[in-house]
């Protein structure tokens, strides 16, 4: 790929239509270009949107200085399943307008502030970024967080009589936009801000909560030279996505229930993302939304790791395309998750299907090591609520996520039988893979022995919340489930426990 340095730079190729900025963006990363800007990339295409984005970069170090070199121009490819096919698509990104580092372009930055295009306010800070900073008290220069930058924004705003804007995180915590609005208004109080500023955040802005899902691998290094010779141009800010997408919306950040229908009404009309065909939801409450995600895409993820690792199996896409593995899995998510959701269940199922297609993403090898990391955990917070309520609520027994916590404990000896005893790296908390070296060392290959092992596990009272051995049948059919792991290859012992 020599020739690469001969292309022309993308910006030549390609040019974009100006915009009104309607929208600033806190953040430009990867996720935030082939996630949120796509989607307003595509409602300009469809004619339901007319607006540009104004790009702010968080942090002193970005990509700011190399987006807007190629005039906000980036190619994003798409990439996955759609009905059952291999797809792979392109695109140039056009709808980036402007960029400021706030930390060197502070006047430029609160010069928006005066905006009367501006209306929308969209971030992705990571997890860490809507945090209350108690050192950001001077405003006269850019303020750490981003709450700082925001608030200090606002009050520009404010004193200039703007009107309030629109305002919609993405950063991965619960209730992300309830939880910024309570971070600007302490911070606000800490500075001794004017009483009636912090009424005007309240009434005169629009918090909403959202959840966001797509998978961004980022910048296609393996590929990137290849994809640019196809392009004809050089493109060092492209990414790459998979193809399907969902964002969920709603005003839970208002307490009174009526306004908050009416926040949620009003977004969806300045924002018509339904008119453009996107998976772009506007919901009373996204919890189950949320609940959905974690428990079957995130859960799923954590109960096929220690059954699929230990039957030789390597990558989520092999665990769905065998037979037994991929059936395990199905049965899990349907039977065992499925009921537990408060969702309409054709919206249940058509969502499970989609991530099932997800799994199967030709172009993305996902390792089952790689989701190994902090497992105990994970299967606290992602499998475990379901386990509790099949059995609390259907009076059921779970037996798939039962035999995924006994294939956990097996997973956590370190060894992986069917690759000559290998060593499995354990990457979590040493307190637990201490745990299980020493549980392990005690166990005497008896049935005995894996009731004694399995009644320590779950009696981790500290861990789970609570003494799982008190669930009917738990202990019981955990302790089989191991024993039948300790004793066979893993699939014989699928079949035997599961049949």
């Amino acid at each position: 790929m020599e020739n690469i340095q001969a292309l022309p730079q993308i910006q030549v190729v390609n040019q974009k239509e100006p915009k009104k900025v309607k929208i600033m963006q806190f953040g430009e990363g990867n996720f935030l270009r082939a996630f949120i800007d796509w989607i307003i990339n595509s409602m300009n295409k469809a004619k339901v949107f007319d607006g540009g984005v104004v790009v702010v970069q968080p942090m002193p170090f970005g990509r700011c200085k190399e987006l807007s070199e190629a005039d906000g121009l980036y190619t994003l490819y798409l990439q996955g399943l759609q009905d059952g096919k291999a797809v792979r698509e392109h695109e140039v990104i056009q709808c980036l307008q402007d960029f400021i580092n706030p930390f060197e372009q502070y006047d430029k930055y609160l010069e928006y502030a005066l905006s009367d295009d501006l209306e929308f306010v969209i971030s992705n800070t990571t997890e860490a970024g809507i945090a209350f900073d108690p050192n950001d008290t001077d405003f006269s220069k850019c303020p750490n967080s981003y709450p700082g930058k925001l608030l200090a924004f606002l009050k520009k705003r404010y004193e200039a009589g703007k009107k309030g804007l629109y305002i919609i995180p993405c950063e991965l915590i619960d209730h992300n936009g309830a939880t910024l609005k309570e971070v600007l208004i302490q911070l606000a109080k800490h500075n001794q801000l004017d009483s009636a500023f912090i009424e005007w955040i309240e009434k005169e802005n629009k918090f909403y909560n959202t959840l966001v899902d797509r998978i961004v691998p980022g910048y296609p290094r393996n590929e990137a030279a290849q994809f640019q010779m196809d392009l004809g141009y050089q493109d060092q800010n492209m990414v790459v996505g998979e193809i399907f997408h969902l964002w969920c919306i709603d005003a839970q950040s208002v307490s009174d229930a009526k306004q908050a229908q009416a926040n949620l009404e009003e977004l969806k009309a300045k924002l018509p993302c339904d008119k453009a065909g996107l998976n772009v939801l506007f919901v009373d409450s996204i919890v189950p939304y949320k609940q959905r995600k974690v428990k079957i895409l995130n859960g799923s993820h954590t109960t096929l790791v220690p059954v699929s690792y230990l039957a030789g199996i390597d990558t989520v896409r092999e665990t769905i395309e065998d037979e037994q593995l991929g059936k395990f899995v199905r049965e899990f998510i349907f039977d065992e998750v499925i009921p537990t959701i408060d969702i309409p269940h054709d919206q249940m199922v058509a969502y499970s299907n989609s991530v099932l297609e997800r799994y199967m993403n030709p172009y993305v090898r996902h390792e089952l090591m790689s989701i190994a990391l902090n497992s105990v955990t994970k299967y606290k917070e992602r499998v475990l609520p379901s386990v509790l309520q099949n059995i609390n609520g259907l009076h059921k027994l779970p037996k798939h996520a039962l035999f995924s916590l006994a294939a956990l404990m097996t997973f956590y000896k370190g060894v992986r039988p069917i690759c000559g005893n290998a060593e499995i790296k354990l990457a979590d908390d040493p307190k637990f893979i201490e745990m299980f070296k020493n549980l392990w060392a005690e166990f005497d290959g008896t049935k005995a022995g894996a009731v004694r092992l399995v009644t320590q596990v779950l009696g981790l009272k500290e861990h789970w919340g609570t003494d799982l051995n008190t669930l009917p049948g738990v202990t019981d059919f955990v302790a089989e489930c191991l024993y039948a792991q300790a004793t066979m290859p893993m699939r014989e012992a699928i079949q035997a426990v599961l049949k």
